[in-house]
């Protein structure tokens, strides 16, 4: 038993984090939180940014400036599996400074890189940092949340992604002109403050401390949670429900690929393969091809690419306030044929104009953005506590495997010579294999993690 404002507060740990209203507490843990991923998100997108100019000053070819790309998207994978595990093991927040502290100094490091082998090498390192981050973050996010307002908790909190990939851009439209391409990278060094601020301002998820077996540890968290919402809301707590059951299943990796796990980590798979395969294969060479292909100044290039990312900031926050109504598959479902219809029209009509394919590239964020960050939020809800950061994680996986593909699929057909249109209609035609797999997704809405996990 725990007490707050001196008086006792019974029921699980579940049932206490469900009863909590919304107050400053849990402001100050999306920002922090949110922080990170806003970084994250900026230092993603760095290489796109520079891509353009590190082309002219290193005289890069299609496949070496592929391969600048895709390093960084090789160590996102493996970040993403050793991440899972660690938020497992050690918890969420020490898992996320460290992936943190591991992305600022990677990025220091590419900003006096003399050569693209060294800037390949530094930027793997830098994806091992941001793949282990994002994912172990949402799941935080995830089992702070409540039930019925999830949806809308976790999304506004995701925004800040595509908010950083806005501002990595923008940014970038003065900076690199300005101040060249390594000064990107020196901004990104920025997270490493946060890092060590992250551990002594955010709790530990009281979820995963009683998974693990740490029970006054965990009581001792979500008292303090507790104090702190009340002292924010500056009134009584109400009574914990008694129906909240208990997470029971298991957190071995095998458990992930069992029974009703086997059908949520095949969709969910899937789905983040063709997200970012979509995504990667559009956003890595948006600004190459407006400079290369349509003769665009580097600055224009960037505004364009800038417009993107604010469309996609737009659908993300269109779906933070529809998810909890209308439920997560019909939303993916009706997201992924948004965006095979944007590219389908780029496919069709042929992409005769950089000014057009601006426009139908930012129709596609407006929905991709949407399903990408669906998935943050839909990934840990599948699964328990003991397995939430590796079943997200393993979503990461997939994730990333479709950054490094689309991309690499993209600068296949440019190199060899093939149209723009083919390059649309085929992302086009992965995003509707996306909706098809979404058709089988398992609705989640208004269901405690443990409902759907006991």
């Amino acid at each position: 038993m725990t007490t707050v404002a001196g008086k006792p507060a019974l029921g699980s740990i579940a049932a206490r984090l469900e009863r909590l209203p919304h107050s400053r507490w849990h402001v100050k843990v999306r920002f922090l939180i949110g922080a990170v991923t806003f970084f994250e998100a900026f230092d993603q997108l760095l290489a796109a940014s520079a891509l353009p100019v590190l082309m002219k000053e290193w005289n890069l070819t299609t496949g070496q400036a592929t391969f600048a790309v895709t390093a960084a998207s090789i160590g996102m994978l493996l970040g993403a599996l050793a991440a899972g595990w660690m938020g497992d093991r050690i918890g969420r927040v020490r898992t996320v400074a460290l992936g943190v502290a591991v992305t600022g100094l990677a990025s220091l490091a590419v900003a006096f890189s003399g050569g693209i082998e060294t800037f390949s090498l530094f930027r793997f390192v830098q994806g091992l940092g941001i793949g282990g981050v994002v994912p172990v973050a949402a799941t935080y996010i995830n089992e702070i949340a409540r039930s019925d307002k999830r949806g809308r908790f976790v999304l506004l909190y995701e925004m800040i992604f595509p908010a950083g990939l806005a501002a990595a851009t923008l940014v970038a439209v003065w900076v690199v002109p300005n101040l060249g391409w390594r000064a990107m990278f020196v901004i990104g060094t920025l997270p490493v403050l946060i890092a060590v601020a992250l551990p002594r301002q955010v709790e530990e998820s009281p979820r995963w401390l009683l998974a693990r077996g740490r029970t006054q540890e965990a009581e001792a968290a979500i008292a303090r949670i507790e104090d702190a919402v009340a002292r924010a809301t500056a009134e009584p707590l109400p009574r914990p429900a008694a129906s909240v059951p208990e997470d029971t299943s298991g957190g071995r990796l095998r458990d992930l690929f069992r029974g009703r796990y086997l059908r949520r980590t095949a969709v969910l798979s899937g789905l983040w393969f063709v997200a970012y395969y979509v995504n990667h294969g559009i956003s890595t060479w948006l600004p190459s091809l407006y400079t290369k292909h349509f003769g665009l100044d580097l600055t224009t290039a960037l505004v364009y690419t800038l417009l993107s990312n604010v469309t996609g900031l737009l659908g993300t926050l269109v779906v933070a306030l529809l998810i909890d109504r209308i439920g997560r598959r019909p939303a993916l479902v009706t997201a992924l044929v948004g965006t095979m219809l944007s590219l389908g029209v780029l496919g069709l009509a042929g992409a005769t104009s950089g000014g057009q394919v601006a426009v139908f590239a930012s129709c596609t964020t407006f929905f991709l953005y949407a399903v990408n960050a669906g998935l943050y939020l839909y990934s840990p809800e599948l699964y328990p506590t003991d397995n939430r950061a590796r079943g997200a994680a393993f979503g990461g996986l997939w994730n990333r495997l479709g950054v490094i593909v689309g991309p690499v699929a993209v600068g296949a057909v440019i190199g060899a010579g093939g149209s723009l249109s083919l390059v649309f209609a085929q992302l086009a035609a992965v995003a509707a294999v996306g909706a098809v797999i979404a058709w089988f997704a398992v609705e989640t809405k208004g269901r405690t993690l443990e409902e759907l996990n006991s």
